[in-house]
């Protein structure tokens, strides 16, 4: 059962691509640690192991006849329960009770090009509800818990995603990100997570073709390793006409990994100049980019000029999201599922206040917000005008403790300060607004608790912070720290 748990995509093909692993033979040792293990985290909430061992026959007949789709032929998955589909599977969007037998017909993209390149859905992961914190738990499925520490939260909101590779059930899984979803629980689960550059990763979304962009929502990968991640986003990229955003942006993301960084310039904020920030994680963080002069690049502290306070640009974030929200909401409508008004009882109660407010707001509150968002995207570029990179800590915190009947949030306080417990003390929602690329990777642990280091690169450039996240994974390999969590005693909740 354990003996591919924690091996990478990149072996894992190696070893089906020579016939030495059968994705059959790899399939059942993914199904029986799943069965044994996902009790504990609660990674999965939906689990499709017929479908999957009908899958990894078929890959197996077209791999003997030699018809080898390339490195993800064969390698196990996972989708998110939020705005991911798979035709006939379920989709609660985040664990909403009154959702919980609604399915669809379509795919999402990760899935869809998954599959196309080989890859086998197990299951959907667990997330928070509309995914409207950086926590991961639902009153419908719970708490995700953490691999590394099963009494804190896996971060969110794709926190089941997260659980899921770092407690080897999964090498690789899907990922989204509307304000850090894939980063907040990198960080936590001391995994690679991926946000790439909007529109080089399509979102196809309807009936609003242009409903991810404000904030920018993202399609990536949660892996393990940089170079799995590079395997995933050289599926997922690629020009889609249904995607109105959507690039033709030619990206080597494999060549990237084998680049240097000599002479490179590294602008490094330990706070962003506007959060609170837990001291041990700046402390972790500040070390770790030490390791880049190593690598030949030149770091240098900066500011961003930054003139709006935390807790306003937070909840500017919070307005911005809801315009997803809205247009669920009123897709479900058409099919006369008010989930407002008849299924109120449902969502956490900071959702419904940010719902009616979203409602009510006109358009020079529109024009208001888009013009904060701008002067976050100028402070970003103007950094990155005269440097190669920018690092931060990915989130404020530790991890927390998870809470009762689906209530886990985040912090309310760091270093006396309050911050919005929803996604206050996430440092990762800014690329949001703006579009670069970013990326959240292990730095190091507190009291064996994973600290990630956030590294944002210019529009386009995903080459850079694939290189930089390569280059770093050299210097502090971080594998070894995930046997705390193969070695954690199985508790069965």
């Amino acid at each position: 059962m354990d003996r591919f748990a924690y091996s990478s995509v990149k072996d894992l093909s190696n070893l089906i691509k020579k016939r030495e692993l059968s994705p059959v033979e790899l399939m059942e040792s993914v199904i029986s640690r799943i069965e044994k293990r996902n009790k504990d985290t609660n990674a999965f909430i939906h689990l499709a192991f017929d479908e999957a061992r009908e899958r990894a026959r078929i890959a197996e007949k077209q791999i003997m006849e030699g018809k080898y789709l390339g490195p993800l032929h064969g390698i196990p998955t996972a989708i998110k329960d939020l705005f991911d589909f798979k035709p006939g599977w379920p989709a609660t969007y985040g664990g909403i009770p009154a959702l919980k037998d609604h399915k669809t017909d379509f795919y999402c993209v990760y899935a869809e090009k998954m599959e196309q390149a080989g890859a086998i859905i197990v299951g959907k992961t667990n997330s928070p509800i509309m995914g409207f914190r950086g926590t991961c738990d639902n009153p419908l499925f719970g708490p995700t818990r953490n691999p590394f520490d099963l009494s804190k939260n896996s971060g969110g909101s794709s926190g089941g995603s997260a659980a899921a590779v770092a407690d080897g059930l999964v090498p690789i899984a899907e990922g989204t990100d509307g304000g850090g979803s894939i980063r907040i629980p990198s960080s936590w689960s001391g995994l690679f997570g991926y946000q790439p550059s909007f529109g080089i990763v399509p979102m196809v979304m309807r009936p609003n073709a242009f409903g991810g962009t404000s904030p920018f929502v993202y399609e990536g990968p949660i892996t393990r390793t940089v170079e799995d991640a590079a395997i995933g986003m050289t599926a997922l990229t690629g020009y889609n006409s249904s995607d109105p955003l959507s690039t033709n942006q030619q990206i080597d993301f494999m060549t990237a990994l084998h680049k240097p960084m000599t002479g490179w310039k590294i602008a490094y904020s330990p706070d962003f100049d506007v959060y609170p920030v837990d001291p041990r994680i700046q402390e972790v963080v500040g070390n770790a980019i030490k390791l880049f002069e190593e690598a030949g690049a030149h770091v240098e502290k900066v500011t961003f000029g930054i003139k709006h306070d935390q807790m306003e640009l937070s909840n500017l974030w919070c307005r911005m999201i809801m315009q997803g929200s809205i247009g669920a909401f009123e897709g479900f409508k058409q099919q006369e599922i008010d989930l407002l008004n008849d299924y109120r009882d449902d969502f956490p109660p900071e959702f419904i206040y940010w719902l009616e407010h979203a409602y009510k707001i006109k358009m020079t509150d529109i024009i208001r917000d888009q013009t904060m968002r701008t002067d976050i995207f100028d402070a970003i570029q103007n950094v990155l005008n005269n440097y190669d990179l920018i690092i931060t800590p990915t989130v404020a915190s530790l991890p927390v403790e998870n809470e009762a009947n689906g209530k886990t949030k985040g912090p309310t306080h760091i270093n006396g300060i309050e911050v919005n417990p929803l996604i206050g003390w996430c440092m990762t929602y800014f690329t949001n607004f703006t579009g670069h690329p970013a990326a959240s990777i292990p730095a190091g642990l507190i009291d064996n608790l994973p600290v990630g280091m956030q590294i944002i690169g210019n529009r386009f450039a995903d080459q850079d912070v694939f290189t930089a996240s390569s280059i770093f994974e050299q210097l502090k390999p971080w594998h070894q720290t995930y046997d705390i969590c193969r070695d954690r005693e199985i508790n069965n909740f």
